[in-house]
């Protein structure tokens, strides 16, 4: 199989350049994929392409696990972003219908969403028809832009446009440092093209997927994707495995979205993070023990009088051997908790 691609620079740094993988042109024979380039001008944003478009050999591709009849998952690495992994920290999903494959999450980088577009490719030729985005974090949805430029229609949350549009800078700054401007090359931000405020279906063909949004918990705009045929659900950051979890919203909140995606008809998980499939609702134990701990650490802190400062460095660290990554998230989640609860 040959695929077609370009070398892209960044407008603001032209010594920084990569090659870059361009949808639509795959093709079992160069001859073929040379065919389908011809009158190409390849365009991406903030990047300026220094070369023709030209075919060659497939490049990396995506390792997904069919979990079920045409449900599959990826296991990102259970890291922070950094150069070796290139923002591929993130589980992500596809679900393959009778006329087209709706994707679950893009990974952190351009780069990642290519691997997971060869590996969509090296399954099925139907479209993507649509990326869901779970939520806002970069780690999850700064691929999205690969598969926009394909036509595939962007979902998410009603209120995830205009938290990425808050942030867009900000994440683009931060992850590009964390992981090298060199492979962040063709990473941007895309808003999405349809908002979810209660529970609309998406058809595939002969599967119908079931999207919820949920009130403020992991964060402002989380969204959950249920393939009813299957009884497997794509949780986001609704569900850490692993991973120490990560507040960015309400603690109680948190709470009470898990208590009731436990009664939902679902077999199993994806979390987005950790995993990569649990069973379900026994996948939740883990993180419900966290959030129990960490709400009734910052309840007694604040009984006590403690101040924010001092409270932070001990809240919840009895949770510390439970979790990967806990002294880069759990900080943090102390002082969202803190500044939530001091208010009640």
């Amino acid at each position: 199989m040959f695929e077609a691609i370009a070398t892209f620079c960044l407008l603001a740094a032209p010594d920084i350049c990569r090659d870059v993988l361009l949808p639509g042109y795959e093709a079992q024979t160069q001859a073929t994929c040379e065919a389908k380039l011809e009158g190409h001008q390849p365009e991406l944003a903030d990047s300026t392409p220094v070369s023709q478009p030209r075919c060659q050999m497939v490049g990396p591709i995506g390792r997904f696990e069919e979990i079920s009849g045409g449900v599959y998952a990826h296991l990102g690495a259970i890291s922070d972003a950094a150069p070796e992994n290139y923002g591929d920290v993130a589980n992500i999903g596809f679900i393959v219908g009778e006329t087209s494959v709706a994707v679950i999450d893009t990974g952190g980088t351009r780069k990642v969403a290519e691997e997971i577009y060869r590996a969509i490719r090296a399954r099925t030729d139907l479209p993507v028809s649509h990326v869901i985005l779970t939520h806002m974090h970069p780690d999850h949805v700064l691929g999205a832009a690969l598969f926009a430029q394909i036509g595939a229609t962007v979902v998410g949350h009603e209120k995830l446009g205009s938290a990425l549009t808050d942030r867009a800078e900000t994440y683009l700054t931060n992850f590009g440092e964390l992981i090298g401007q060199d492979q962040f090359v063709g990473t941007t931000v895309v808003l999405p093209d349809m908002t979810v405020s209660e529970t609309p279906s998406i058809d595939l063909g002969g599967r119908v997927i079931e999207l919820q949004s949920w009130q403020t918990s992991h964060t402002t705009n989380d969204l959950t994707v249920l393939d009813p045929t299957s009884g497997v659900m794509f949780t986001g950051d609704l569900v850490f495995h692993q991973h120490a979890p990560a507040l960015d919203g309400s603690v109680r909140g948190w709470v009470e979205v898990l208590d009731i995606m436990k009664g939902l008809p679902v077999k199993r998980i994806v979390p987005g993070h950790g995993g990569p499939v649990l069973d379900w609702p026994g996948g939740a134990k883990d993180l419900s023990r966290y959030l129990h701990v960490l709400t009734m650490d910052t309840e007694k802190a604040l009984n006590a009088g403690r101040s924010l400062s001092t409270a932070a460095e001990t809240i919840a660290t009895s949770e510390a051997e439970n979790w990967e990554l806990f002294e880069l998230f759990n900080a943090r989640n102390a002082t969202v908790a803190f500044t939530e609860l001091e208010w009640e």
